[in-house]
């Protein structure tokens, strides 16, 4: 049988994740009914500190029968073993497919003894890619997904994955059966239409009905097509917990309740995850604050061992939510609360929204945390991917993309129907040890990191910049739309060669004007003085802001006479 060294050398490339990625993502998730423009929405950060940030490419292909696909970890590289390919893949641009299926996802972990699994050949990123590869609609997803687990094993710890096409979008959440059985338990849930939800490295989804018809278990899924069905999970889902003692053996399985069994939350989860989902949801619901005390991380557990003070999986907005408004969700530091990142001493002179790892250290033997926000400076990419049914699928998806920090990234359009990346975003443009400014990468890195030097003063003029591009490329895609749907009906290749051009265009013109912004940057902000042209002399006007008042009492507190400014003695 043929080996797809294609495929295993990209799914090399893509090995650079490593472990701390399985502690740092963030997903939020909209429906069609709670959006402004009635489109499917999910966004994804994918956090690490050593990813590379590239927008990976998948063309479609034929395959000859018997080809096999090398499976690789996607968080190491690790080779895991080979399985069948199928007959077509579809064209894959980042995490969305041809057909403007999406998927993201967040690491939890769960249970420890269910953290691994010999013989595994699916990891959850090589989960993805497959699936991207293989379905079309959400649904469909679902039943590659946990079919391919099933059949292969699935190697990685607990998952949950947002899932969205055209017409709707889902959560499923996964964790392994450990060592000695093949495979995994899971559930899976249709947000309602007109809602939102969120995940963030922690299990959310709860009880959820299990009979009636509105939902099947595995022994049923040629029924997931229904569109009735609304909730999906593995046949085994409770009796396995019950074997495992997650779950009491004399528990009524209409109380079982997936996250609290396979992974229960604890004040990390709640404070470090559930928390970023909780920012979410405040932004879009004026209720969310008697939920504010659990996603600080103060749990309440009945006697079962399960938390009672859980949030919701999903919340119906106040307001319909716009694009500008999600990729607002995804640059959150905590603003407006009380564990606002800029406004403590370790906000530094600048009020840096920032703190360095670890996430947690010690005092006199007190264990105290630095927050851990939705924006974060280790993302390595992020994307906002948008699916609209009124359109051709070549048109109607649209994988808003962004490298580094998404605080300070800038999110460009690349419709879900081309054919190639821009060079500057491509995969080998540059390595996390090798830099190049031909890098989006790269050059997006050099912006954010000059300005966590002094947050207050050069961040305002990212943000001005940001909401600058993302503007004009909303108002451009709404032209681009117009004319590429027209030019569909008449031509579908030329159609997607136009989309194509005018995405890859975008990025490596993002790349070239943010390549120029930091070089404006710099000069302005240069050795700690603010620089500003003064029409045609030669010399700059300049002034010096020096530090926050409260930086200074500080400094003067804990320095005492040291620097105090003296009169001469007599």
């Amino acid at each position: 049988m043929k080996k797809l060294s294609i495929f295993a050398s990209l799914f090399m490339l893509l090995a650079i994740f490593t472990a701390s990625t399985a502690s740092a993502c963030t997903n939020y998730l909209v429906t069609r009914g709670a959006s402004a423009d009635g489109s499917n929405m999910i966004t994804y950060a994918a956090d690490s500190h050593v990813l590379y940030g590239e927008l990976y490419f998948r063309p479609a292909a034929d395959w000859a029968e018997g080809t096999m696909i090398d499976v690789y970890e996607w968080d190491t590289g690790k080779y895991l073993g080979q399985i069948p390919q199928v007959a077509h893949t579809y064209s894959v641009v980042g995490n969305m497919n041809e057909f403007q299926l999406a998927i993201g996802e967040t690491t939890w972990g769960g249970v420890e003894q269910l953290g691994s699994q010999e013989g595994a050949l699916i990891d959850y990123g090589s989960l993805i890619y497959l699936t991207l590869q293989r379905a079309k609609s959400a649904r469909e997803a679902i039943k590659v997904m946990t079919e391919l687990v099933e059949t292969y094993g699935y190697y990685s710890s607990g998952e949950s994955f947002s899932i969205s096409d055209k017409d709707e979008v889902w959560i499923l959440e996964m964790i392994g059966k450990g060592n000695g059985e093949k495979g995994a338990v899971w559930a899976a849930r249709m947000i309602p239409d007109g809602y939102v939800s969120g995940h963030a490295n922690h299990a959310r989804i709860t009880q959820f009905p299990l009979e009636g018809k509105t939902s099947i278990s595995s022994d049923k899924m040629d029924k997931i097509f229904n569109p009735e069905i609304v909730n999906v999970y593995a046949k085994d889902m409770i009796s396995f917990a019950k074997e495992k003692g997650l779950y009491p053996k004399d528990g009524k399985n209409k109380n079982f309740s997936f996250s609290d069994s396979y992974g229960p939350v604890d004040f990390g989860g709640a404070r470090y995850c559930e928390m970023r989902v909780w920012t979410f949801f405040n932004r879009v619901s004026k209720d969310m604050d008697k939920h504010f005390d659990y996603a600080k991380g103060n749990i309440k557990l009945d006697k079962k061992g399960y938390a009672t003070n859980r949030m919701p999986l999903w919340i119906k907005p106040d307001h319909k939510v716009e694009l500008s408004e999600l990729k607002d969700a995804m640059r959150d530091h905590l603003e407006g609360t009380e564990l606002d990142m800029s406004k403590d001493m370790g906000a530094g002179p600048y009020g840096n929204p920032y703190r360095w790892r670890p996430l947690t250290w010690e005092v006199d033997g007190v264990t105290y945390c630095n927050e851990r926000a939705t924006a974060t400076q280790q993302t390595g990419f992020s994307f906002v991917a948008q699916s609209r049914n009124w359109l051709p699928d070549a048109v109607g998806g649209i994988n808003w993309f962004g490298v580094d920090d998404a605080a300070s990234t800038v999110y460009f359009p690349m419709y879900c129907s081309a054919t190639r990346v821009p060079k500057s975003f491509a995969v080998g443009n540059g390595k996390m040890m090798d830099f190049t400014n031909k890098s989006a990468f790269w050059v997006f890195n050099q912006v954010t990191n000059f300005a966590y030097t002094r947050y207050s003063e050069i961040h305002p003029e990212i943000r001005a910049k940001q909401v600058e591009l993302e503007a004009k490329y909303q108002n451009f895609t709404k032209i681009i739309d117009m004319a590429a749907e027209g030019m569909f009906k008449a031509d579908k290749a030329a159609a997607i060669e136009f989309l194509t051009d005018f995405s890859c265009n975008q990025g490596d013109n993002l790349t070239n004007e943010w390549r120029e912004f930091y070089g404006y940057l710099f000069a302005k902000f240069m050795d700690g003085n603010i620089k500003t042209k003064d029409g045609n002399k030669q010399n700059p006007k300049m002034r010096q802001p020096g530090y926050s008042e409260k930086w200074k009492r500080a400094v003067a507190n804990d320095t005492g006479d040291q620097l105090k400014v003296k009169g001469a003695s007599h």
